[in-house]
């Protein structure tokens, strides 16, 4: 929509209707933080700032042993995280392009057919996510963190979850049971109203990695408070009157973080780019994927805008992937980090967030912009600030 606005002629292929999308199963877990939403709000893309509940703070709860909260760190966020039901969004986003005069082709695509497109275009951009279709892009082991899923994953969407009374403003809960895993609790929007996406973090062969058979919403729900039951009971008793908020409020997978190579020659020798989580892939565990994508799109649109009748060949793609990888490696780096045991350094500054409020704040702000995150992940430099704020190293 953004070279739409600039007159270029766009061609739009998506394997599934608006209606489709919004009335199909769950397609994700989101939080957008304050960066990704200036790009939204700026491209005027932001339709549901008005039904979607504002998130103010991120609490997260170390539970050790099981059923006990040993250490609660509350950071609160310069600028709201809001999270809206990608249903939702993309949905109204396709009718919104179509609105304005866009072309869609309601179809799927093959390696085949996405030559026959790139043929017959300047510019072939995929964003297919996860898809077959991102398995053109080769895998770069230099930038590649891991070599398998580190969770297994499993979502709901609840409608009835009761609010804590600490703190009183609305917050993402992050119960983290250390070698089990995470569970997150984020307040969203969804296709009927306001809801809470519960979603688990699953260390392999854990407790929580409980879900390949893959239950329907209302057995999930029931296995999700015997866990909870048992591990956090607090957030048992704010979710025991909760109920799925639709028949398709499910998600189960596993992420296999990788970071692929952005250009993909074809057959026949015609290049195409790759965008967003594509070709750059993250564990939701920091909710970094529709924040890095929004970026990814940002500096794409920027990127073509600035070639103006020049040819995008496979050095511009390079170039303008670089670009968007000297955000997401942050992002990569961070999310790389809260994936494993955390290291002596990151625990004192987390130690330190658990007494003081301004650590707290700063921590969470790392969710919302990675780029700043080095005073977390660089051992002299958290151990820098932590003296210099007067916190013992």
């Amino acid at each position: 929509m953004g070279l739409q606005a600039h007159a270029y002629d766009v061609t739009l292929v998506s394997a599934r209707t608006a209606g489709e999308i919004r009335d199909g199963h769950v397609l994700s877990t989101q939080a957008m933080f304050g960066p990704a939403q200036t790009i939204e709000r700026e491209a005027g893309l932001n339709l549901w700032d008005a039904q979607v509940p504002a998130v103010r703070a991120m609490r997260a709860t170390l539970i050790d042993p099981p059923g006990t909260a040993s250490v609660a760190i509350t950071g609160r966020l310069r600028h709201p995280q809001r999270s809206v039901d990608q249903r939702v969004k993309l949905s109204g986003w396709l009718e919104l392009f179509e609105q304005r005069g866009g072309r869609v082709e309601y179809r799927s695509v093959d390696r085949a057919g996405l030559g026959g497109l790139a043929r017959r275009h300047e510019l072939t951009i995929v964003a297919a996510g996860r898809a077959e279709l991102s398995g053109i892009f080769p895998r770069d082991p230099a930038r590649s963190p891991f070599d398998r899923p580190q969770r297994t994953l499993a979502c709901l969407y609840l409608r009835g979850v009761a609010s804590p009374p600490d703190p009183a403003e609305t917050h993402v809960r992050i119960p983290m049971v250390p070698g089990v895993g995470e569970v997150l609790l984020q307040p969203a929007l969804t296709t009927s109203g306001p809801c809470t996406i519960l979603l688990w973090e699953a260390v392999p062969g854990g407790p929580f990695d409980c879900w390949q058979d893959r239950p329907s919403p209302h057995d999930n729900l029931e296995r999700s408070l015997a866990l909870l039951r048992e591990f956090a009971p607090w957030e048992h008793d704010l979710c025991e009157k909760a109920e799925p908020t639709d028949a398709n409020a499910t998600l189960y997978g596993a992420v296999d973080p990788v970071v692929r190579r952005p250009v993909a020659r074809l057959d026949d020798g015609v290049s195409v780019l790759g965008m967003g989580d594509t070709v750059v892939v993250n564990d939701p565990v920091t909710g970094q994927g529709a924040n890095s994508a929004a970026r990814c799109a940002d500096v794409y649109r920027r990127a073509i805008l600035a070639r103006g009748e020049r040819p995008f060949d496979d050095s511009w793609m390079h170039e303008t992937f670089e670009e968007f990888w000297a955000y997401a490696r942050h992002a990569t780096a961070f999310t790389t980090a809260m994936l494993g045991p955390l290291p002596p350094h990151m625990a004192r500054v987390l130690g330190t967030a658990a007494v003081r409020e301004e650590v707290a704040d700063r921590f969470a702000e790392v969710y919302a912009d990675p780029s700043g995150a080095r005073w977390f992940l660089d051992p002299a430099e958290a151990d820098a600030y932590l003296e210099a704020i007067g916190a013992r190293p």
